[in-house]
C-alpha cells in the first residue's frame, strides 16, 4: 500500500469518525435519518467492491514498534480507533497526547474504563517492544484513581520497569488536564517461544 493510498484512506477514516460522532449527537428528522442510512449503505457497497483479505501492516517503525494501520488503538485507517498516536521518547517511555470525544464515553462526561484499559494496554505493549522485549499481554492490572474526562487533552505514558527472561514488566498511566493521574496500569508481557 503506497503513501498516497494510506493518506486517502486515513482521511476517509477521519470523516467516518466525524460521521460516527454526528450519529450520536443528531436530532434530524426520521426521514432524513433514513435517507442518510441509504447513502451510507451505497457508500459501503462502493468501498466493498475491491477488498483485501487482511488489514494492511506497514511494518516495523524506527523505534521497533509494529505499525498497524487498522489497529484498534490509533490505527489511522480504523474509524473506531481512539485517536492515539504513540511516540517513543529517547528514554524508552511510550507517550501519547490525545483528546477523546463522546464516542468513548462511559459515565456521562467521562471516558469508559474499558477504553482507558485498551489505550493503556497498547501503550504498555509499545514500551515493551521499544525496549527490545516484545511480547503478548499476560497480565494487565488497572487502578482507576478518578474519572478520566473526555473532550480535554490527556496524556498517557508507559515505561518498562524490568525484564526477567521472557517476561517484561511495564507501568503506565493516564494523566488528566489537571496533571493528576486518572488511571494506573501494570502489565506483564511474555515473549512467545519460537
Amino acid at each position: 500500500m503506497d503513501g498516497e493510498q494510506v493518506a486517502a484512506l486515513a482521511e476517509l477514516a477521519q470523516r467516518v469518525r466525524e460521521l460516527n460522532e454526528a450519529v450520536v449527537h443528531t436530532e434530524v428528522e426520521v426521514d432524513e435519518v433514513a435517507a442518510i442510512r441509504d447513502e451510507v449503505a451505497a457508500l459501503t457497497a462502493r468501498l466493498s467492491a475491491a477488498r483485501r483479505e487482511h488489514p494492511p501492516l506497514v511494518g516495523v517503525g524506527e523505534d521497533g514498534t509494529v505499525r498497524q494501520l487498522a489497529g484498534p488503538v490509533g490505527g489511522v485507517l480504523n474509524p473506531i480507533a481512539p485517536p492515539v498516536a504513540i511516540a517513543v521518547q529517547p528514554d524508552g517511555t511510550a507517550r501519547a497526547e490525545f483528546i477523546l470525544n463522546v464516542l468513548y464515553e462511559g459515565p456521562p462526561g467521562f471516558v469508559h474504563g474499558g477504553v482507558s484499559a485498551m489505550i493503556l494496554d497498547q501503550l504498555l505493549g509499545v514500551a515493551a517492544t521499544a525496549n527490545g522485549t516484545p511480547g503478548m499481554t499476560a497480565t494487565l492490572d488497572l487502578r482507576y484513581r478518578r474519572p478520566t474526562p473526555h473532550g480535554v487533552p490527556l496524556i498517557a505514558e508507559a515505561k518498562v520497569d524490568r525484564t526477567e527472561g521472557r517476561k517484561t514488566f511495564v507501568d503506565a498511566r493516564i494523566i488528566g488536564p489537571d496533571e493528576r493521574t486518572t488511571v494506573e496500569a501494570t502489565a506483564t508481557f511474555v515473549m512467545p517461544l519460537r
